[in-house]
């Protein structure tokens, strides 16, 4: 006969064995879950510089060297314009930034902002809050009527608003 040790738990005789292996799936799941929470908050996901923004595009796009970027005031987002006037989008996926070339015409403007319809579904949609189209001016000044062109507002303007001469 042996003897293995009991323990009574609400009236319930179990073995000493199932609580310890319950306590130890406990623990174990709270420290890979601490683990978890901890890695990811080292991760910032926000876009830190324009910089990175254009060492993205640079490094996505085989051959082009970025003139300007400009990363929207929640950093989710990043627009970066080449020397020979092409446009790419820039987002965090994850820890890395992931940069695509997208059209001018998918650049408008909106009340908010700057925002990007690219076609890409990893991308998605991207606003850059607090970028107006003169911050995207800024960074492409020799485009000129090409630029004017793409970068239509996305709504009308608003009735029973006057011009301003200067």
């Amino acid at each position: 006969m042996t003897m293995t040790a009991t323990l009574a738990i609400a009236g319930v005789a179990v073995p000493a064995v199932a609580v310890y292996a319950i306590v130890g799936v406990v623990v174990l799941g709270l420290a890979t879950s601490l683990g978890w929470l901890w890695r990811r908050g080292r991760h910032s996901h926000r876009i830190g510089t324009p910089e990175d923004a254009a060492e993205a595009v640079e490094a996505a796009l085989a051959g082009v060297r970025v003139a300007g970027a400009v990363v929207g005031a929640d950093g989710t987002g990043a627009l970066a314009v080449t020397d020979d006037g092409r446009v790419a989008a820039v987002r965090r996926l994850g820890a890395r930034l992931i940069a695509r070339e997208i059209g001018w015409p998918s650049v408008r403007s909106t009340a908010t902002g700057i925002l990007i319809e690219t076609d890409d579904p990893r991308l998605g949609t991207i606003a850059l809050a607090g970028v107006n189209v003169l911050d995207i001016r800024r960074l492409a000044p020799r485009l000129g009527s090409r630029f004017r062109a793409a970068c239509t507002p996305a709504a009308p303007s608003l009735p029973n608003t006057k011009a301003i001469a200067h």
